[in-house]
């Protein structure tokens, strides 16, 4: 999928996996994400798939990917852009304490 978050951005080809009652698994396939120096990337886990949202707020029982997953991926990459330009995450943030595993 290929979405595009203000008309300014670059286009990102994004890959959403899902696995019934699992939480969706998004990674941006290209552009290649970058960091700020000194800085790995914010709101992702590990290998990079992104951090969208909090405990239960998308249950796939519940939920459809395409109503919840796809517009907080755009709002991710548009945070993600943000963040580069100022070093500044402006979306909404949940606690991650050191070693306590996201959900």
């Amino acid at each position: 999928m290929t979405l595009q978050p203000t008309p300014m951005s670059v286009s990102y080809t994004v890959r959403i996996r899902y696995e019934h009652r699992g939480r969706p698994k998004v990674t941006v396939m290209d552009p290649e994400l970058e960091t700020r120096p000194g800085q790995g990337l914010p709101h992702v886990y590990p290998g990079d798939e992104l951090c969208l949202y909090y405990g239960d707020d998308f249950v796939g029982t519940q939920h459809f990917i395409a109503d919840l997953i796809v517009p907080w991926i755009s709002e991710w990459l548009y945070f993600y852009e943000t963040w580069m330009t100022t070093g500044f995450w402006l979306g909404s943030e949940a606690p991650h304490p050191p070693g306590t595993a996201k959900l």
